[in-house]
């Protein structure tokens, strides 16, 4: 297991306060109408990437998410000024300003999105594993949906397929307690949602999702097993969004006072009240982090202004892999 630092707490202190000044960039940008669409913000579930990165390979494992997708990238090593562009439709973005808040890839860094159908990455993540595993890769797919995905039937599908062929991934449920406006509560006869790999003599088991060395503890466990070839396993990361499900969403299922209470667990308090206990930094190093965060995301916005937005013929580019495709002929015609 790789050791946790001083290096390595300061690293999470800076990639976190980074993603979540990003995150509440983007709320402001939403609210000038620079970002369009849907926007799903991450604020309060930022230890899970960091952990899972910690122990992941980068050089050749993969991940691939939801439609809350900003951060996750970043994790993988993704320029957060082109997820910047991309959420802002401009031509510099990670899909060319096509994708969108809810879709943001990378090939490169072996991110796979970024999916706006709850839990249609599942199996998708079940898919990219078992293409590691057919070409003898050595690479662990870390495949992350929401507590509402898990109630999807295609779950029990891929679970069952990844066991039987003891496929190389690690399924993650962010359970940040709401699915949408449902409660966990709400959604089934119990709240261990871990429990649901139980059925499939699946390895499962609950994280406190709030603290990035409990999350890569975990990750490390289930990642090495999965690179001997031992199969899935099944996580459940128990956090919190301090945010509401969109920028739709009035919350109207939650008290201010829940909310409240639950930021008392902040991962980023967490990482500075240990780096002071531990002397690995001052109170005034901590806050030039937090300076130097700032100045990273308004460079981000910078970019993003001065990139410009796509040829709208390019639309097809993306659309269709078959150059000659007939469609495109009637178009002209």
């Amino acid at each position: 297991m790789k050791e946790f630092s001083k290096e390595v707490y300061l690293k999470w202190y800076a990639d976190m306060t980074m993603w979540r000044r990003f995150e509440d960039k983007c709320r402001s940008l939403y609210l000038k109408q620079k970002i369009r669409g849907f926007l799903h913000l991450y604020n309060g579930q930022e230890a899970i990437p960091a952990g899972f990165t910690h122990a992941m390979d980068l050089s050749k494992d993969s991940m691939i998410t939801a439609y809350r997708c900003h951060i996750h990238p970043m994790a993988m090593g993704v320029d957060p000024k082109r997820i910047m562009a991309e959420l802002c439709g401009k031509a510099t973005g990670t899909s060319g300003g096509m994708g969108g808040s809810m879709h943001i890839f990378s090939k490169e860094h072996r991110f796979y999105g970024g999916h706006g159908i709850v839990g249609g990455q599942i199996p998708l993540g079940a898919g990219i594993a078992f293409a590691d595993k057919y070409f003898d890769r050595k690479a662990v797919n870390i495949c992350f949906f929401g507590d509402g995905a898990a109630r999807q039937g295609s779950l029990h599908e891929t679970f069952n397929m990844a066991m039987n062929w003891k496929l190389p991934v690690v399924f993650v449920v962010e359970n940040n307690q709401y699915a949408m406006g449902t409660s966990v509560k709400r959604t089934a006869n119990h709240e261990d949602i871990y429990k649901l790999g139980l059925g499939y003599e699946m390895p499962c088991m609950p994280v406190d999702a709030m603290d990035p060395e409990k999350v890569a503890e975990a990750a490390y466990e289930a990642i090495e097993r999965a690179r001997r070839g031992d199969g899935p396993t099944f996580i459940e990361a128990r956090t919190y969004r301090y945010r509401g499900h969109s920028m739709s969403d009035a919350e109207p299922y939650r008290t201010k006072e829940e909310v409240e209470m639950h930021k008392q667990d902040d991962p980023i308090h967490l990482l500075k009240d240990r780096i002071l206990k531990n002397n690995w930094a001052t109170e005034q190093e901590l806050e030039e982090i937090d300076n130097n965060s700032r100045n990273f995301v308004e460079e981000c916005v910078e970019f993003m202004e001065n990139s410009p937005y796509p040829d709208p013929e390019k639309i097809y580019d993306y659309v269709y892999a078959q150059e000659d495709y007939p469609f495109l002929d009637k178009l002209e015609n």
